[in-house]
């Protein structure tokens, strides 16, 4: 029985000189002995030139006669449907015999055609159901010749695959779709992000800590997460909490998530209420993009060398060090669900600043015919271990209706407390979208009568191209005297006998909007929260207002923020406490005399009177911008001058921050290390932290291979690499940096897509040729070359890619052992078969070059 070499990837080099003999023959069919009206190549030509002994036998070239025809085997293409990408994937490609050619010959065309089962062609969106005489055959493989108008077309040299398919034969498909066959579950895994930080001030000695844990176990589809955080400061006990812990799986039919454990309910109708029970909801990222209707950016103003501390529903979810000026932190830990989040800049004189970031949206304007759910139930999880753990239920529904109306609602149900709204939604076209909302509640608070009340809320957005102005969120809310929400009725309900006090919202009005000024001219942003409080005469108001702009490579800001808090004593006199700060900085690089560096300033004017400033110089270096380094010196009018310096290392395992500062009040010295561990069935690889989402790359053999998606990632001295970051249920390449392989390394695939479903550790498999690299010259027993176009391929490695044999028996190949077989073939005969051992002990050079007998 002929041996089927299965043939893959690309391969121009040892292609090229067949192709240098093809070309001519077929644009000059006048050389072909027999001349026909097609164009035919005739192997005799290969002996007529003296490519192969006249007294050897001529190879079969059949396979290659006609244009893109290749021999049959298996192929790594990518997937063209109507000329739209769909996929990398292994196509098994088999001989079919055609009619003759339009010319009336008699010569029948051997054709190259793909294999196709039912299963694939369901994925690329055909409808089955409308072709009931599709069938496979024993091998497998679909007649495609009884869909109307299918075309494929492969162009071997590009390893493309096109398929053209009606239109009229395709389900309905939304741009960027993909199919649900796609989802990758990934590889089970334990995984473990840490993020530790650390100070010592040296004028009191005190040192503080904080150490970040999110672990997780991956089973399947199933997901364990717990994020938990712990702190120590000097002379006190350390503080060591769990933020949360929960089980969840995707559930694709439902396009939905199910999750086990403590979490915080959504937040799109009722605010969010963290829990511990059951939550089943649909999951938006699971529709294409264009299908898809918001993860917070915190950004601020620091006086000081700060420390910045975040907190969500009463636990404290990050922790960093930022320089004086403006900062902004996206590296948060995903914190399992939803509400404001409260910033603290505790500042290095001890002052601190409060404010809140909004964290909510508008509710999801939903495309006709589309709905999204909740169906949250457990016991409220209150961040004061003191609170009782009331049962509650929340259940919420959005529909999409005709005329760009989508509706929702939802009810709230516990023992002392219940609730249900209503709103509608609307997009207005050129002029936005517009919600509104009301909810009604029934509560009893602790050691209080029964009150109801209603909550208005109207919400605006708006993308306004012509001017460059973006509207993200404007929205105010009127509570009746009354109303109260499910969170602050149950935090009454604690063992510390607290429950006086309480102060309700009575209204509340929030904006944030962004304005490009136009090209070369900058922009500029603004944001404001104010509030006021039935009883007690309660205020907040905070108002910030930032231009970013820019000429040429230099870049500044001018920042204002503006905060009132205002209270009354005894209802009777009312306190006042006003906060202004003024931020400048501008940065210029250095890079024509210092490559990769750049010089700022910052001035900081705070009331009463306070104005600091500050000068640092900072860049990068090493390879690849892994080290970045800042050093700063400042001046502040109500004290002596004050500095610092830092660095961050970023590697394959993770990133080192180290950090000096003093001023008139302390010197400290400031640290922390973050990284990412997985644990899987080949062994332990460490890494950069992690997203919730990421991906393992096996290389084995393949050492110290930098990966293009982020080129301070590299393998390890086993192959294997952490890529830390990807995005659920979309189609991401990850990639190798093949100039950074190894004399005796070669990578045929050095790039593989993944389409990972949310918690996914995804799995991208390289197989490189690891060994010798050799030309080696292939002589028959009767001493003539083994046949010009011959295949040749290791029986060491029996799926690798075949090599063709070039003129003079030469055939170049890689990843060999120093001694072993190969296994040739010209033709389907055992006599067009032999074998060769070859021997690279003796011989020297990057590549080598010897000779070996085919018998």
């Amino acid at each position: 029985m002929p041996t089927l070499i299965k043939t893959r990837n690309k391969f121009p080099f040892r292609l090229s000189s067949l192709f240098v003999i093809l070309t001519p023959a077929l644009i000059f069919p006048g050389l072909a002995s027999n001349v026909q009206a097609r164009e035919f190549f005739d192997p005799a030509f290969l002996r007529s030139v003296g490519m192969t002994n006249s007294s050897s036998e001529l190879p079969d070239l059949t396979a290659y006669e006609t244009k893109n025809a290749q021999a049959p085997g298996e192929y790594r293409v990518d997937i063209l449907l109507n000329y739209e990408y769909r996929e990398t994937t292994h196509i098994r490609f088999v001989e079919a015999v055609g009619k003759s050619d339009a010319t009336g010959s008699n010569v029948k065309k051997v054709n190259l055609v793909p294999c196709f089962s039912l299963s694939q062609l369901s994925g690329y969106g055909l409808r089955l159901n409308a072709f009931s005489e599709l069938k496979e055959n024993n091998n497998g493989c679909v007649n495609v010749d009884t869909i109307p108008d299918f075309h494929s077309e492969f162009n071997f040299n590009t390893q493309q695959l096109v398929i053209s398919i009606p239109q009229a034969a395709l389900s309905p498909i939304a741009q960027g779709f993909i199919p649900n066959e796609e989802f990758d579950d990934g590889i089970n895994a334990l995984i473990a992000n840490y993020r530790f930080s650390g100070a010592k001030d040296f004028e009191t000695e005190d040192e503080y800590y904080s150490i970040n844990l999110n672990t997780g176990l991956n089973i399947g589809p199933w997901r364990l997460r717990n994020l938990s955080v712990g702190n120590k400061n000097q002379g006190e006990d350390s503080d060591w909490e769990s933020v949360y812990l929960y089980a969840q799986r995707n559930i694709i039919p439902l396009k939905s998530t199910l999750l086990i454990g403590e979490s915080s309910s959504l937040s799109s109708i009722f605010d969010g209420v963290p829990f511990t029970g059951l939550q089943l909801a649909t999951d938006p990222e699971m529709l294409p993009d264009s299908l898809r209707g918001y993860a917070p950016v915190v950004r601020g103003i620091a006086k000081t060398n700060a420390r910045v501390v975040i907190k969500q529903n009463g636990y404290q979810v990050y922790q960093a060090f930022v320089a004086p000026g403006a900062f902004e932190i996206t590296d948060m830990y995903p914190t399992g669900g939803n509400g404001d989040l409260y910033v603290t800049v505790e500042e290095s004189d001890g002052s601190k600043q409060n404010f809140i970031v909004p964290f909510a949206t508008l509710p999801l304007m939903l495309r006709e015919g589309q709905f999204e759910y909740e169906l949250t139930s457990g016991q409220y999880r209150s961040y004061d271990n003191g609170t009782d753990k009331v049962p509650f239920t929340q259940a919420t529904l959005s529909y999409g209706l005709l005329s760009n109306t989508t509706i929702y609602g939802g009810i709230q149900g516990a023992s002392k407390y219940q609730s249900m709204a209503a709103g509608l939604g609307h997009n207005l076209g050129d002029f936005g979208a517009v919600s509104t909302d009301v909810t009604q509640a029934w509560s009893k608070r602790k050691d209080d009568d029964k009150t109801s009340g209603q909550s208005w809320r109207i919400r605006y957005g708006k993308n306004i191209l012509e001017t460059g102005t973006n509207i993200t969120i404007a929205g105010y809310r009127y509570s009746t005297r009354g109303f109260s929400t499910l969170t602050e009725v149950l935090d009454t309900y604690n063992d510390n006998g607290n429950s006086s006090g309480f102060r309700s919202v009575r209204n509340r009005t929030n904006l944030t909007v962004n304005q490009n000024l136009g090209d070369g001219l900058g922009s500029l942003s603004m944001s404001g929260i104010f509030e006021d409080y039935w009883d007690g005469g309660r205020r907040n108001n905070s108002f910030g207002i930032g231009y970013n702009g820019g000429y040429r490579s230099i870049n500044y800001y001018l920042g204002y923020s503006y905060s009132r808090y205002s209270w009354k004593n005894n209802n009777t006199n009312r306190q006042t406490q006003d906060d202004h700060l003024f931020a400048f900085n501008i940065s210029i690089p250095l890079s024509e005399w210092l490559p990769g560096t750049y010089v700022s300033y910052q001035l900081n004017n705070s009331n009463p009177g306070s104005t600091d400033q500050y000068v640092s110089i900072g860049g990068s270096a090493l390879e690849n911008n892994s080290l970045s380094w800042d050093v700063q010196q400042g001046y502040s009018n109500r004290e002596s001058a004050s500095g610092g310096v830092r660095t961050s290392y970023r590697s394959s395992v993770g990133i080192v921050d180290t950090g000096y500062s003093y001023d008139k009040h302390r010197k400290s010295l400031n640290y922390g290390f973050s990284g990412g561990l997985l644990a899987h069935a080949n062994g332990i690889t460490f890494g950069q932290e992690m997203s919730d989402t990421a991906a393992l790359v096996k290389a084995p053999g393949l050492s110290y291979v930098r990966l293009d998606n982020d080129q301070t990632i590299s393998t390890d001295f086993r192959g294997y690499a952490i890529l830390p970051y990807l995005t659920p249920y979309k189609r991401t390449s990850i990639m190798l940096d093949s100039t950074t392989l190894a004399d005796n390394m070669e990578l045929p695939v050095t790039s593989q897509k993944v389409v990972p479903t949310r918690g996914a550790i995804a799995r991208a498999n390289f197989e490189g040729n690891i060994g010798r690299r050799a030309f080696i010259v292939l002589q028959t027993a009767s001493g003539s070359a083994v046949p010009y176009g011959a295949t040749v391929i290791s029986t060491a490695n029996p799926n690798a890619q075949a090599s063709l044999v070039s003129d003079g028996g030469m055939v170049y190949l890689s990843g060999l052992k120093e001694t072993g077989e190969l296994a040739v073939q010209w033709g389907k005969n055992a006599s067009q078969q032999c074998k060769a051992t070859y021997s690279l002990t003796d011989v020297t050079g990057q590549i080598s070059q010897t000779t070996a007998v085919c018998r």
